[in-house]
């Protein structure tokens, strides 16, 4: 019986971790074209990554609200144009609730140039509830400047 239960409980966290596994390619294949789109300057495709609701928590400390706030919020800055790069370290997935959490570090770079003039860490929420895995939050901390 002890046998039994063991081996029940290594194929449900089998399964679990298989579940988990085949979804992590989708967010990394996701973040990475996000990334590409940010650095094209293409806010319109980038905006195709999130959840109409959304939240950003910008490097220094303004929250956001909602793809069109992000959108009134980016046209608004003034000085160089800049573009972010997240590198993730650890994504996180729960297949039960649709949710996953992301977590890396974020570097800023002024346009034509490969050289960081700002940076930090961030963590992101992504949710699968429409079916495709969108960014539903993200915090960003400048710590590097």
């Amino acid at each position: 019986m002890k046998k039994t239960i063991l081996s029940l409980i290594g194929i449900f966290l089998g399964a679990f971790s298989f579940a988990q596994e085949a979804e992590i390619p989708q967010i990394l294949a996701k973040r990475e074209a996000s990334n590409q789109a940010l650095r094209a300057f293409d806010e319109e495709l980038n905006a195709t990554f999130s959840t109409e609701d959304s939240f950003v928590t910008t490097g220094a400390g303004t929250l956001i609200a909602g793809k069109e706030a992000l959108s009134a919020y980016i046209k608004s800055q003034s000085g160089p144009i800049m573009y972010w790069i997240r590198t993730p370290d650890e994504v996180l997935v729960n297949s039960k609730t649709k949710l996953a959490w992301e977590t890396g570090t974020w570097k800023g770079y002024l346009e034509g140039s490969d050289e960081a003039v700002v940076g930090g860490k961030y963590s992101a929420q992504w949710t699968k509830a429409s079916g495709t895995w969108l960014i539903h939050s993200q915090l960003f901390v400048t710590l590097e400047n």
